[in-house]
């Protein structure tokens, strides 16, 4: 969504947001409302009122993103139950436990590496490169 917002001119609404990424405008402003918490984005009210953001792309990461959302899980595998009666299941979870915690951790490391600005340069680069013009942009939006 950040993203998308910093190819906007001007704020954008929680409903075309929610339309660019297909999904409901509650969940963008559940989203949103981290995001402002974090300092990456404000809200204007009012007509032609919407989503801004209000810090540079440089100064984000993808790591601060997954904090200011609530830090999900990054991985859906995962022990079913934390106690399990089960011989096989405990060695399974044990073995498991460890794998996950290094991904996880692997994953973490990367995304506190990649800069909101590293990913508008490549999305530039991938639509200059694709032949596409600032008005094919502005509708991908």
């Amino acid at each position: 969504m950040l993203l998308h917002m910093a190819e906007m001119n001007g704020p954008i609404t929680s409903e075309s947001l929610a339309a660019a990424m297909h999904t409901n405008p509650v969940v963008v402003r559940r989203l949103m409302s981290g995001l402002r918490q974090a300092g990456f984005v404000s809200s204007a009210k009012g007509h032609g009122g919407g989503w801004v953001l209000s810090c540079p792309l440089a100064a984000v990461t993808l790591g601060d993103i997954h904090n200011a959302v609530g830090s999900p899980a990054l991985l859906a595998m995962g022990n079913r139950t934390e106690s399990p009666g089960c011989v096989v299941e405990q060695a399974v979870n044990a073995a498991l436990d460890g794998a996950c915690r290094e991904a996880e951790a692997l994953l973490l490391k990367r995304f506190n590496s990649i800069t909101l600005a590293d990913l508008s340069k490549d999305f530039h680069r991938r639509m200059t490169g694709g032949g596409f013009t600032r008005k094919d942009i502005e509708h991908a939006l």
